[in-house]
Parts: structure tokens; C-alpha cells; sequence
């Protein structure tokens, strides 16, 4: 059955107006997302020394309408490659590279952080079969992160989009999605949020886009700082600071695992909590 249309002004009976909903009724006035002086969109970066906390990264769904158990959509796909790369020989469509940080509230870069993208293809179609546009990376020692890819492509009901999961060690995951200024199909997509707009150039044929997330935690501990809570050892064959190869086989609080994917382990990645990187064996 086709779900009733919402109500475009996110009101109704018993219904509040949320954040959301007043963006978007925003844009749709002609507003536009925060600015910095140049007219791009203002990144965590540009404010980090402004003194106060970062405001976290938003959800691409906050439970405004009925989507709100959809805020992954219809297309996630665990156990994605690890690369930076999403561009396979001959994919049609335009280069697009999109760079950043993640950052905690308190403005510390978060390293080995966990980025899993997935994306539409030139045509707006996604690859359930296997894994083209989809893959997952982690951030480096500054909390950099690159991806290189194409523009998605546009499909019925959609503006320009790309999904992406980003978890820190030990943290919740962080599922949301990136947009593209200036799409005339963001004043009426219902998911679409201004906050999640990426700064896009053109670049000699090529599209260069920018975007930092602001993860909803505090940041990694100092130096001869504990961790909070203090992290035990596991119960177990999995170990911490190890290099596994796919394939290895190793136990976790009495549940065997098999690794999908080269790494070295850390705290905070043990295999329950990362399914990009280990399958129950």
C-alpha cells in the first residue's frame, strides 16, 4: 500500500515542528545554510578556533515524517571493500573527490575512524549485486579523510545524494547522507537537510567537494590520560594491536569470527562492534 503523502509543512495533529522542517521551509524562502564570507558553506574546520564546541553532524532522518526508521534507505550493504577509491575502469560519469576531517565536539580530529560510503551510479542505480560504489575507509593520524568517486546520478523521489556511516572506536554510528548546492530537487526532497550540503567546485572537467563531520563525542583522551570507561582485556582470541589477513579465524567472548578484511586491530574495533571487517565464521 502507498503511504500517504506528508504534510510538506512537517505540522499536524500532535505533531511538533522540527529543526528540520524549519530548514527546509528556510530554503524554500531562500534562505541558505550558514555562509562564510566567501559563499561557501562553513565547515568545522573554519570554526575550531572560535573557542566554543562543534555542533555534531545530523542524521539525515530525525524522525520528521514517516521515514524515520528508513535513515539508512533501502541500499546498505554490509561488508563493503576497504579503499578510496569507488571508481572502477570505464564507469561512466563525472570524477568527484570528496575530502575532509572528522572531528569530536570539543574539536580534536578523531583518527581511525570508520567511513563506509554507498552511492547511486551515473544512472541512479545502485548495485545490490555486488559492490560497485560502495566501499569503506578510515580516517589517517589527523583525522583526514579522501574519497574519489562520481557525481550520483538522480533517481524518482531523490535529489543528488551520497549515503555514508561514520563510526569512531567504540562510539554509535553516525548514519547520514551529503548533498550537492544548488540541485533544483533539494527544496522538495523530504530528507534532504542544509546542514549535510558539501562545499562543490568545478575543477577542469572534474568536481572537488568538501565536508567535516562533528561526531557526538567528546574526542580521544590526552596523553597518560585514561580511557573513560578504562578498556579490559577481551575474552578470547582477538586481540588488540594484532595484523590479521582475511581470512583469519579468531574468538570473541565465545563467538567465532572470521576476518573479511586486511587491518591491524585497536580497541574500539573488536569484531561484534565492526561487521566491514569480520563475519560470525
Amino acid at each position: 500500500m502507498t503511504p500517504p503523502a506528508p504534510d510538506p509543512s512537517g505540522a499536524g495533529p500532535d505533531r511538533r515542528i522540527s529543526r528540520k522542517t524549519l530548514l527546509r521551509a528556510a530554503i524554500a524562502a531562500g534562505a541558505a545554510a550558514p555562509l562564510l564570507t566567501t559563499g561557501t558553506v562553513a565547515l568545522a574546520r573554519d570554526s575550531r578556533s572560535a573557542g566554543t564546541s562543534l555542533t555534531p553532524t545530523p542524521l539525515c532522518d530525525d524522525g520528521d515524517g514517516p521515514t524515520h526508521e528508513q535513515m539508512e534507505g533501502p541500499y546498505f550493504k554490509p561488508n563493503s571493500p576497504l579503499r578510496t577509491d569507488l571508481v572502477t575502469p570505464g564507469s561512466p560519469g563525472t570524477p568527484l573527490t570528496v575530502s575532509g576531517y572528522v572531528f569530536g565536539r570539543n574539536c580534536v580530529p578523531l583518527s581511525a575512524v570508520l567511513l563506509d560510503f554507498w552511492q547511486a551510479d551515473a544512472s541512479g542505480a545502485y548495485d545490490m549485486a555486488g559492490y560497485a560504489f560502495r566501499g569503506h575507509q578510515f580516517t589517517d593520524a589527523t583525522g583526514a579523510f579522501v574519497l574519489r568517486t562520481i557525481v550520483p546520478g538522480l533517481y524518482p523521489g531523490r535529489t543528488r545524494h551520497i549515503h555514508v556511516k561514520v563510526q569512531a572506536p567504540g562510539q554509535p554510528v553516525l548514519t547520514t547522507q551529503l548533498y550537492f548546492p544548488g540541485e533544483p530537487r533539494n527544496g522538495t526532497d523530504a530528507l534532504f537537510d542544509p546542514a549535510l550540503l558539501m562545499n562543490v567546485r568545478d575543477a577542469g572537467g572534474r568536481r572537488q567537494g568538501a565536508f567535516d563531520f562533528v561526531l557526538d563525542v567528546a574526542g580521544v583522551p590526552g596523553p597518560g590520560e585514561p580511557t573513560d570507561p578504562p578498556t579490559g582485556p577481551p575474552g578470547g582470541t582477538w586481540a588488540p594491536g594484532r595484523a590479521y589477513a582475511a581470512g583469519d579465524r579468531v574468538t570473541y567472548d565465545g563467538t567465532a569470527y572470521r576476518c573479511l578484511q586486511a587491518h591491524t586491530s585497536m580497541s574500539g574495533w573488536e569484531p561484534p562492534r565492526v561487521p566491514a571487517l569480520w563475519g560470525r565464521a
